[in-house]
């Protein structure tokens, strides 16, 4: 509501400027019709700074100006009154009474059908188990898919499997030439051979469904311990000879990288059967945390499906890659960079984009896959399914897939959920994307970046970790895959339940094991998600256990708690939100007593509340607008803080002043309603009880 009114009060600005000085929007700029918001809310829930920044185009004095435009502007419908204030402000006060009605009978503009939007986020290695900075980044995608939804965008959920890169590529090597526990059933010559492997994955598979809580067996942990240490194999520390096999193991791993993108060997066979099982591993790790996708593209089908070759020919064509013929790219063909000519002379710092030995750089790839996403290509993937969800199918990319599926390129907008060391590679691709002539694009395209989340020196410590004094004096400790050093996701979230059971178990020992289970979980990613989600983006998280959940702070479980109270209000009093709702909307505007206790002193903090609840609409097109969630899991906390100093300050259940208590019910109702969507937007349960 909030949003809207602040709508119409623009709409009601042009026409008076029109009416009063014959000026027309595209006359004036932008400034004039600025909204901000006064410093405290006595003096308004609107501030306008139309007369400051007419003035010098008027050669008036701003105050006057602001006078002539208050006077236009009062009466109009849902405002109280319109003041002039300090310099030349306009304070625009609503009508209580109006607003209350409007939130008491929850009417809500129809969103209008927006563009077919693309979200990519997650995008894991599929060489080894989620960890916690994996959840930051799938927790802000799909929240953000969250918001563009209930803003009436058409999303599709993309998640880009990496296939055929080194990291897989390490997971091979490590099969295939490190020592590991064989499979029951393997004889000495199948070892470190397809035929081993194969037996190797069917053994952890019989194992883990015999116990699935057994992570030891999971696949994707399983690879966690073999990615660390094939990175100290890397190193040839134990060898006579350290440089020397330090080359020969580098010739390796180059060797299996280009096998796995090549396709069609043994190396390329074992990288599918792992990668497959671990990206199985990674959606079942976010689905817990209700994270779903529609469509997996995979970097092998990128490849075997030439999407390169049409998009190398295209950058040719419009002059975006050259071919250097002098210094260090000699051979390679190099991105021209903004602004550059031909017959400038040598450019050292050209892009590469093809070495000078016909392999592709990632940026390539990434150029011809974002122009798939556009439709710009001229290819498609093959498509299968891959998984199935409640109410929807996750498919996956193949070359020679199934004749009847969904499209999911040729999108209006693509965002993409990377963390902020990617700016780089990025920007390439929406420069090649410019320099082909498709701007439109370009402007339309998202680097959703973040920032990385480490850990407390307090939580590496109890998680087991060996802190040294030094890093504990440090606000964070990064984590790293490569180094074995993190915590994975789903072990991160079994602490949290484990620690959330704990608590519940002490409040309702009459609970059964089911309603303390789902307590314990609604809660822990309740508290998990709003951690990840209460820091912008361009800020590091130093996560920490104990904070994320804690019942007082800015925290999941803070606001899911002010939610549990608001319920119990309504469980006491023996009626429903609903009611409470339809019996106020009946008495607003036929009694003015309840209008005068909405401007009373008494009645401030009821106001502050119904304002912070007017505003979701509002600070939802703010975090779409800013690309920052933060600004919506803030406007979830500042709810939650609104209704408990004004559950603290009015005895609703005692109160004997009929109209009064009704007025408080409401209130309590519309409260509830809006922690409860604001929490559903931030993908965030909300529990029967605490």
């Amino acid at each position: 509501m909030y949003l809207e009114l602040q709508q119409r009060l623009v709409t009601r600005l042009k026409t008076v400027l029109g009416n009063l000085y014959k000026l027309q929007p595209a006359d004036v700029d932008a400034a004039v019709f600025a909204v901000e918001q006064p410093p405290e809310l006595a003096f308004g829930e609107y501030a306008l700074p139309a007369a400051l920044k007419l003035a010098r185009a008027l050669r008036k004095s701003p105050k006057v100006i602001a006078e002539e435009i208050a006077a236009a502007l009062d009466p109009m419908e849902g405002f109280a009154s319109f003041e002039v204030a300090g310099a030349g402000y306009i304070n625009a006060k609503l009508d209580r009474a109006h607003l209350a009605k409007l939130l008491a009978s929850g009417a809500e503009r129809t969103q209008p059908k927006r563009d077919r939007v693309l979200v990519e986020h997650t995008s894991i290695n599929p060489n080894k188990a989620a960890h916690i900075g994996h959840l930051r980044n799938a927790i802000l995608g799909d929240t953000f898919v969250l918001l563009l939804r209930a803003a009436g965008h058409s999303v599709a959920v993309q998640n880009y499997i990496d296939n055929t890169g080194v990291q897989v590529a390490d997971i091979v090597v490590a099969l295939l030439n490190m020592e590991y526990e064989d499979a029951p059933d393997m004889s000495p010559n199948e070892r470190r051979t397809l035929i081993g492997i194969k037996k190797l994955i069917n053994y952890l598979d019989q194992l883990s469904a015999k116990d699935p809580n057994n992570t030891k067996v999971w696949i994707d942990y399983y690879c966690w311990d073999l990615y660390a240490r094939v990175n100290l194999w890397y190193l040839a520390l134990e060898s006579d000879d350290p440089e020397q096999e330090r080359e020969r193991r580098k010739k390796i791993r180059l060797n299996t990288l280009h096998a796995l993108e090549h396709g069609g060997n043994d190396q390329s066979e074992i990288a599918e059967l792992i990668s497959t099982r671990v990206l199985k591993r990674h959606l079942e790790t976010m689905a817990r945390l209700g994270i779903e996708y529609d469509f997996l593209p995979r970097e092998s089908e990128i490849l075997h499906l030439k999407f390169w070759e049409s998009a190398f020919e295209k950058l040719k064509g419009t002059r975006v890659l050259y071919l250097e013929t002098d210094g260090k790219n000699k051979g390679c063909w190099v991105m021209r960079r903004p602004g550059a000519e031909t017959g400038e002379g040598l450019d050292e710092d050209a892009k590469v984009i093809v070495r000078s030995n016909g392999t592709v750089t990632y940026v390539g790839k990434d150029i011809a896959y974002h122009m798939w996403k556009f439709g710009l290509l001229g290819r498609d993937f093959g498509y299968k399914v891959f998984h199935t969800y409640p109410t929807h199918t996750c498919w996956i990319s193949c070359e020679h897939g199934e004749k009847e599926h969904p499209h999911f390129g040729g999108v209006e907008a693509i965002y993409n959920v990377i963390d902020s060391r990617q700016s780089d590679p990025q920007s390439n691709v929406i420069q090649a994307l410019r320099g082909m002539g498709h701007t439109a694009e370009a402007d339309r395209y998202t680097h959703f970046s973040y920032e990385m989340v480490a850990l407390t020196p307090r939580y590496a410590e109890e998680l087991g970790y060996t802190v040294s004094d030094e890093d504990k004096k440090k606000a964070y400790i990064e984590v790293s895959g490569r180094k074995g050093f993190g915590v994975k996701a789903d072990d991160l979230m079994n602490l949290m339940i484990a620690a959330a059971r704990g608590e519940t178990l002490k409040r309702h020992t009459d609970w059964s094991e089911a309603e303390v289970d789902k307590t314990s979980e609604q809660i822990a990613y309740g508290a998990l998600r709003y951690f990840m989600l209460r820091y912008t983006r361009n800020s590091v998280i130093a996560f920490d256990q104990k904070d994320a959940l804690a019942i007082e702070g800015e925290t999941g479980p803070y606001v899911q708690y002010a939610l549990v109270r608001a319920k119990n209000i309504f469980r006491k009093a023996g009626v429903t939100a609903e009611t409470a709702l339809a019996e106020l909307n009946a008495i607003l505007g036929s009694d003015e007593g309840l209008g005068a206790i909405l401007k009373s002193d008494d009645g401030s903090d009821i106001w502050a509340l119904l304002v912070r609840a007017s505003k979701r609409s509002f600070v939802l097109e703010q975090s779409l607008v800013a690309s920052e969630p933060a600004y919506l899991a803030k406007h979830a906390f500042q709810m939650a803080q609104e209704f408990s100093n004004f559950y603290h300050k009015h005895h609703i259940l005692n109160e004997e002043d009929p109209t009064r208590r009704k007025l408080l019910l409401a209130t309590a109702a519309i409260a509830l309603r809006e922690l409860v969507i604001t929490l559903k937007l931030l993908g965030i349960e909300a529990p029967e009880a605490m």
